[in-house]
């Protein structure tokens, strides 16, 4: 049952599991219908939700030899925060769809590994409480809303809240169909808000005898003729550095660099336009056009520790994770997301070991074969 607390049994069964496939089905097994396909959906037919899986095995790494091992480091940065290991948690909606401990449970597992967490405007607890639980280690993304004075103000809880950096989602002028969603009216359940996106009673007022409530409740507040003018007017609200989530293109990673801006490659877990490239096949050519002047990130598809240290390889400085995150909150709450972070973790020293990599320093180009 949805954001119910696990048995003594399910979180055994948690820390018998050994990869994040196994801890996805635990997960998936204990969400309602509604939560399921909320956070598992693709849109239309689902090829760009595959291809982010898929398309890290076509991609085939290249081990050197008699290295020394003994000692393999993980560390890294992100915008000057010190990582454990190059993985974070990308901003997804609705934790309270899980687990009863909501985003403040996620936060605190990241915070807790070294890790740092990306809070989506349309979590089910307040930004402050989260910036709490997160101990340093937050994130905020945002969207901006047609009310630009709402975004604003959110901007400036966030600041003052002491996240580090805003993310602002870009590839979401309109919500993509996601079929299952529009099928069987997905909606929140009462006991849930959304306090940083609205309120519940504004919720409410949109339920119609069809179609998403989400997508609803999304279109009356996001401004989909945001364009490039607009960061300027974002950067003036804050000393905050600002991402930019959503870039798929060399031209508008290029851009992202002119208007002082660091680089998030994502196609929003293939939930927005489908047959999109994937995440992880079109970092080359940002990286390229990047070309060491901003920092770069990638969420979509990470399910291994091989596949992080691809996408390092590729020119990412570290990957987010969207749905494992969500499997292991609903499979066992902050412990769900802890073992899933240390079972990555884990998987990415043994990547580099037995790739003869010592330190994230020299994980580059060489490493993968296209």
């Amino acid at each position: 049952m949805t954001s119910s607390l696990p048995t003594a049994e399910q979180l055994q069964a948690l820390e018998r599991a050994v990869n994040l496939p196994e801890i996805e089905a635990l997960g998936c097994a204990r969400l309602d219908q509604n939560a399921l396909e909320y956070y598992a959906s693709g849109a239309n037919d689902g090829h760009t939700h595959r291809a982010n899986r898929e398309d890290f095995a076509r991609i085939h790494l290249r081990p050197r030899l008699l290295v020394d091992v003994s000692d393999v480091q993980t560390k890294t940065s992100v915008l000057g925060l010190d990582l454990d290991f190059p993985v974070g948690i990308a901003p997804s909606a609705f934790h309270g769809l899980a687990h009863p401990d909501a985003e403040q449970a996620t936060a605190r597992a990241a915070a807790g590994l070294g890790s740092v967490m990306t809070l989506s405007t349309f979590s089910n607890t307040p930004l402050e409480d989260v910036a709490q639980a997160a101990a340093g280690r937050l994130w905020f993304q945002l969207y901006l809303y047609r009310d630009r004075e709402v975004s604003a103000g959110l901007v400036r809880r966030a600041e003052a809240a002491g996240a580090r950096a805003l993310v602002l989602t870009v590839d979401t002028p309109f919500v993509g169909r996601r079929e299952a969603n529009e099928r069987n009216r997905f909606n929140l359940p009462p006991h849930l808000q959304v306090p940083n996106a609205g309120s519940r009673e504004a919720l409410a007022g949109l339920e119609t005898q069809s179609g998403s409530q989400l997508v609803r409740h999304f279109q009356g507040l996001v401004d989909p003729s945001l364009n490039w003018r607009d960061l300027e007017w974002l950067r003036s609200l804050s000393r905050l550095p600002v991402i930019l989530k959503g870039v798929l293109t060399a031209e508008d990673a290029e851009l992202a660099v002119q208007h002082g801006c660091h680089v998030w490659v994502s196609n929003h877990g293939g939930r927005q336009l489908d047959t999109a490239v994937s995440s992880i096949a079109a970092l080359p050519e940002i990286a390229d056009a990047v070309a060491g002047r901003a920092e770069i990130y990638l969420d979509g598809g990470i399910s291994r520790g091989t596949d992080v240290l691809k996408a390092l390889a590729l020119g990412a400085r570290a990957v987010f994770l969207g749905r494992p995150a969500l499997w292991g909150l609903a499979a066992g709450g902050e412990d769900g997301v802890r073992r899933v972070l240390t079972l990555l973790r884990d998987e990415v020293r043994l990547a580099m070991a037995l790739s003869g990599k010592q330190n994230m320093q020299q994980v580059g180009a060489d490493l993968v074969k296209l």
